[in-house]
């Protein structure tokens, strides 16, 4: 059955609650990339240095991290709703918040509370759209993994619109659109079954002793280094208005979503995973090397075409941490996540610093050495990954040709 089919159980007949938190689900992540078009207007707004601004991504993103051990722990005690209600309730506090800033670090305090609002959102909504969805999980999928591309395409585009008059007006915009999410989810959204066994605070980090889910943990670790040095540390480097920097950030996330949803899944059932995301992360060291040392429109080139790359990796690591171990989805997303966001945190920080105590080509030869570190930790834990691989091997194929894998799986939370 063709997921985008606007028959019964198609992506484009669900309930309300569906739409509405999936809606939701795009303002969420477009905060991620929201800042990027902004930063050096927020570095000269606030008398900032670069790496003084990229640590709104390392608060953001530290908090992430260590709230993965608190999220399931929280919805499995006081349900979905509630949850994700809590969520965007903190997300509009913060976010409004941080547009009041008068130092840089009000700002990067106020982006911690943001993640940690996030958190508790993101790592909900998929269970939430899956639980509530018509026509089973595989349209859910297909439905939440759009809205993040969506929102990581509009999210530098919003940023650049908002940002261009003032840099405070992107955090109001999306206080006041999470506000109307937290509205529409009240509204629409019915309590979820709470789950039949109580999530504690340890369990993510025992499901990290299977050697499958700590090895795809540690190479989605180098991996995201090298991603959110694209994401936090380039708009610095191009240099450009808010409209232009915006416009190639947005392009950056049609790519990714594109690949994600779409490519991803073809050249995994022609090549296999373990092989598409070795030679992915090759591909994606190869491109930010050639960003740092190219000409401008070479690096505009390049930061667009790592979106591809940045789709292919999200989809195929999504299935390896979620299939490789025997935990249950929630609990093996949440160590998986709560490792591979440390990176996401130290990036902003460190690739700055980088420039600074050398000069702007390193941060991206460091970038271009943890993406191929992130390939060799997939061909030397090959065998504890190749279950895995076999198990994403298609079980048949769909009307449009997307292989349906016997073990279908849903994208990771702490998106």
């Amino acid at each position: 059955m063709d997921p985008f089919d606007a028959g019964a159980g198609g992506i484009l007949r669900q309930p309300k609650a569906v739409w509405a938190t999936a809606g939701a689900s795009v303002v969420a992540f477009m905060g991620i990339g929201l800042v990027d078009p902004i930063l050096p207007s927020i570095a000269q707004g606030l008398d900032a240095t670069p790496s003084q601004v990229s640590l709104l991504f390392t608060s953001y993103f530290l908090i992430t991290a260590i709230a993965m051990l608190v999220t399931g722990f929280v919805s499995s005690r006081i349900g979905g709703r509630r949850t994700l209600l809590a969520g965007l309730a903190l997300v509009v506090v913060f976010a409004g918040l941080a547009g009041t800033s008068g130092s840089v670090g009000e700002l990067v305090g106020f982006r911690a509370g943001w993640g940690l609002g996030n958190a508790l959102f993101v790592s909900t909504a998929l269970a939430v759209i899956v639980g509530a969805a018509a026509g089973g999980s595989a349209a859910a999928i297909l439905l939440y993994e759009s809205a993040l591309g969506l929102g990581m395409a509009c999210g530098p585009l919003l940023g650049a619109l908002l940002g261009d008059a003032s840099w405070r007006y992107p955090f109001f915009g999306t206080a006041f659109l999470m506000a109307v999410g937290f509205l529409c989810i009240t509204a629409f959204l019915k309590e979820q079954p709470k789950p039949a066994r109580k999530t504690s605070l340890l369990d993510p980090l025992k499901a990290l002793g299977h050697g499958g889910l700590a090895s795809a943990a540690a190479s989605a670790f180098f991996y995201n280094y090298t991603f959110f040095t694209v994401l936090a540390f380039t708009p610095f480097v191009l240099d450009m208005t808010p409209y232009k920097s915006g416009g190639v950030f947005f392009v950056w996330g049609v790519l990714l979503a594109v690949f994600s949803v779409i490519v991803a899944p073809r050249v995994q059932a022609r090549f296999g995973s373990l092989t598409v995301l070795g030679g992915s992360l090759l591909l994606l060291a190869a491109d930010v090397l050639v960003l740092g040392y190219g000409d401008h429109t070479t690096a505009v080139v390049c930061t667009i075409l790592s979106g591809a790359f940045i789709g292919v990796n999200n989809t195929v690591y999504t299935e390896l941490a979620l299939g490789v171990s025997d935990a249950p989805r929630p609990v093996a997303s949440a160590g998986y996540n709560f490792v591979r966001w440390f990176a996401a945190a130290a990036a902003p920080y460190l690739a700055p610093k980088i420039e600074e105590w050398t000069d702007p080509h390193i941060p991206f030869v460091v970038a271009a050495v943890t993406a191929v570190a992130g390939a060799l930790v997939v061909v030397v834990r090959r065998k504890a990954l190749t279950h895995e691989a076999a198990a994403l091997e298609p079980r048949h194929a769909t009307e449009d040709g997307v292989g349906v894998f016997a073990n279908q799986r849903p994208t990771p939370t702490g998106w």
